[in-house]
């Protein structure tokens, strides 16, 4: 086989559109820089335009003992309505550099970490690359991708990730993490871990400069596999299509499921999904009722080729935080005309209908979570990082 290899050239940076998002000019409240619009007045807040200030920054403040809080899009922060006494940086970096494209090697382009998501996706679709059509329309920036393991409509963004370069808050140095370090899992990273250890509190303990993604040349999308998104796009299962057809696909989808910004519907005022889909044991899954919807645990990051299906781990069965919410209850609108509601398109959302309060939320929260376990005996685990606050 003869590859086709382009003549050397200089790296290509492109300056991306940055998408519209509820961060003020210049925030003072946490209310004002998530999209929940939830959380208390900041001491300080800085956006920062070079990894130098950035990484400066955070030293001073860990150095200091000052509370930290990195932010990009504001997507995945439920934060108290107290006062936030540390300093909130925002990374307001936003480029891609192509590395290298070939017709064998596939595309890698470097992305800094305050770039917005979508505007990836668009700028992948855009090259002829494939691999992140189905996480289209995802709301925050590209820092959080590798953390999260972000995921949606049959794709994480596990299956695309070369490495990472990160700043190490520990030793204050700076590490490249590749994909095997990075030991993702279903929204979960090595990255991740550091949080959910409490030590480096709201803020990991690697702080995210940018992200080095392989994709695939080609513009047929990867096998469709979500369910859904097969209806939606009118083909079968396993069958591929152009990838801006599953970019307007899934836009719409979201859109009609409150997950797509839009300043002037209250049900986007939200964190997106807020409990992960439960991973269960067989003899867990076996006990829901048949008709709970039970599916395979893709291993994150194994496909042995670009665009391949992952590997399934054996005895792990993931099942729909959705379907048990609406199946003890809470159903779409649930909570409503309080302040505090499910969203009325989609019960795995919980939105500020206007004056929340982080009680409203969690006390929602809490009603929900615990009416699952009650009737099915499974744990949801809520996806957005709390800030000073607990469910």
């Amino acid at each position: 086989m003869t590859c086709s290899i382009p003549e050397p050239t200089e790296p290509t940076h492109t300056q991306p559109p940055v998408l519209t998002t509820r961060l003020g000019a210049n925030p003072r409240r946490l209310a004002d820089m998530t999209t929940i619009a939830v959380g208390g007045a900041v001491a300080k807040y800085e956006n920062l335009t070079s990894e130098t200030d950035i990484v400066a920054a955070v030293t001073d403040a860990d150095n200091s003992g000052t509370e930290l809080l990195i932010l990009g899009g504001g997507s995945n922060i439920l934060a108290s309505d107290a006062d936030f006494p540390g300093v909130v940086i925002h990374d307001g970096r936003t480029s891609i550099e192509i590395l290298s494209e070939d017709s064998c090697g596939g595309a890698q382009m470097r992305v800094a970490a305050g770039t917005p998501w979508d505007a990836v996706v668009v700028f992948a679709i855009e090259h002829g690359w494939m691999g992140l059509e189905g996480l289209s329309g995802i709301p925050g920036t590209v820092g959080a991708a590798p953390v999260q393991n972000i995921g949606a409509y049959g794709q994480e963004v596990a299956g695309t990730i070369a490495s990472v370069r990160a700043f190490d808050r520990k030793t204050q140095t700076i590490r490249t993490f590749f994909a095997a370090d990075l030991k993702f899992g279903y929204r979960h990273s090595a990255l991740k871990e550091s949080l959910l250890s409490g030590e480096w509190g709201a803020t990991p303990r690697w702080i995210v400069l940018d992200v080095v993604f392989h994709l695939r040349r080609a513009t047929l999308s990867e096998p469709i596999r979500y369910a859904q998104l097969a209806q939606k796009l009118g083909v079968n299962a396993g069958e591929r299509v152009p990838a801006s057809d599953v970019r307007s696909a899934v836009i719409e989808l979201r859109r009609s499921k409150g997950m797509v910004l839009d300043v002037i519907d209250r049900d986007t005022f939200s964190l997106g999904s807020f409990f992960t889909n439960p991973i269960l044991s067989e003899e867990q899954a076996a006990a829901l009722p048949e008709d709970a919807p039970k599916y395979g645990v893709g291993k994150s990051g194994a496909a042995n080729q670009i665009g391949a299906a992952a590997p399934q781990i054996d005895g792990q069965v993931k099942t729909s935080a959705a379907w048990l919410i609406d199946h003890v209850g809470f159903k779409p609108g649930f909570g409503m005309p309080g302040p505090a509601a499910v969203s009325t398109k989609h019960s795995l959302a919980l939105t500020n209908r206007g004056g929340a309060r982080d009680s409203d939320v969690v006390d929602l929260a809490r009603a929900i979570r615990d009416g699952v376990r009650e009737r099915f005996g499974v744990t949801l685990v809520p996806e957005p990082v709390l800030l000073n606050i607990t469910i």
